[in-house]
């Protein structure tokens, strides 16, 4: 996890260090409605590699937004799920998910 004193002064930049690019907004955006596994949810990022999935999921728990959990199976099962923290974002994206369908909408008029 990121110090204070490692992050913006700005909290919207704070925000954006922390969710700011495109693979981990959808990536919570996923984990908002359901727990994953690796292979589920690198199936529905189309267009994502391995290797960025994997280092988004990385910086993501340890910033505290996620969540990992093994589970001591053959093959091991491991699920991703948002933290307490990583909840705290869905009236976040709710409010992105509203201003673009408005923003769809106001296209078509």
């Amino acid at each position: 996890m990121k110090t204070k004193e490692e992050l913006p002064n700005c909290p919207v930049a704070t925000t954006v260090a922390l969710i700011g690019n495109k693979w981990k907004l959808l990536i919570i955006r996923n984990l908002l409605v359901r727990s994953w596994r690796f292979n589920e949810l690198h199936k529905s990022l189309e267009g994502i590699s391995q290797k960025v999935l994997t280092e988004s999921l990385r910086q993501m728990e340890s910033d505290g937004i996620i969540t990992r959990t093994v589970y001591p199976e053959v093959p091991p099962h491991v699920e991703y799920a948002l933290s307490e923290l990583g909840e705290s974002m869905r009236p976040i994206l709710k409010s992105m998910q509203d201003w673009g369908n408005s923003y769809k909408a106001s296209l078509s008029e």
